[in-house]
């Protein structure tokens, strides 16, 4: 008898491989624009640009002193990947201390702000599942 895990994908063996053209996005070719939250961000891969359609990456910056509005989002998860600079990060009320090579979870529903605390721009990697959309960030 097969089996099937929750994805309906045999058990024990990996997906069919696509056949696809690879997709390379350069960074320098990305427009900056500013999300709800009051970050800028590049927006390296999403259906807008890609074949992904389940997830985004891009890279926010938070320039100096400055902290993203309070926010959540409903459906979306975050991981946060600090690339540089140095900040904090809050959730709903409690901070922690972030620094480069430091990845954040934030699930679902979770109130979240960054701030930067440094004397140069706090740039980090991230990636939401689905894709990032300002429909779905409730500022509070």
């Amino acid at each position: 008898m097969e089996q099937f895990n929750d994805v309906g994908i045999k058990a024990g063996l990996p997906p069919e491989p696509i056949e696809a053209d690879p997709q390379i996005v350069s960074i320098d070719d990305c427009f900056s624009f500013i999300t709800k939250d009051g970050s800028a961000i590049r927006e390296l891969l999403s259906h807008r640009n890609s074949a992904m359609s389940k997830q985004s990456l891009a890279e926010a910056t938070i320039s100096p002193g400055c902290t993203t509005e309070p926010h959540y989002h409903k459906v979306t998860e975050e991981i946060y990947f600090i690339v540089s600079g140095s900040g904090v990060m809050w959730f709903s009320g409690r901070s922690k201390k972030v620094k480069p090579g430091d990845a954040i979870a934030i699930p679902p529903g979770q109130v979240h702000s960054i701030q930067n605390d440094g004397f140069v721009g706090l740039k980090l990697l991230c990636c939401c599942a689905p894709a990032y959309e300002h429909a779905d960030t409730f500022l509070v």
